[in-house]
């Protein structure tokens, strides 16, 4: 099957517990056509390059998953209408990375910083 990653730009208004609803939303309507959801990251509030929708930040989430191309379009679709996602991206990856995301490795790195002072 194959492998996809996602990034989803959700609405800076909503709570934290929202933004991961979303993200179990969208695994669901995954599973639900065939495919799976095989990991996910939320990578909080994060400050955008430009405004979006009159919106200067966003609910940033990572999403892998293994899905035939008619379920991840329907995601996409579904994403694409709803009125708390403002962005997606999808990229087919040849396989998945077994490691944290780069934006996970630097918040890792910012919790260091901050036990040595």
């Amino acid at each position: 099957m194959p492998k996809y990653e996602h990034v989803m730009i959700a609405r800076q208004d909503l709570s934290n517990t929202q933004a991961e609803g979303l993200i179990e939303h969208f695994g669901a309507v995954l599973s639900d056509n065939g495919g799976a959801l095989v990991d996910h990251e939320y990578w909080g509030v994060k400050t955008m390059a430009y405004k979006i929708n009159k919106n200067r930040k966003g609910h940033y989430a990572f999403l892998r998953s293994d899905a035939p191309a008619p379920a991840v379009q329907e995601m996409e679709r579904l994403m694409r209408l709803h009125d708390d996602v403002m962005r997606v991206l999808t990229i087919k990856v040849d396989e998945h990375a077994e490691l944290p995301s780069v934006q996970m490795q630097k918040r890792d790195e910012r919790e260091g910083r901050r036990e040595r002072r």
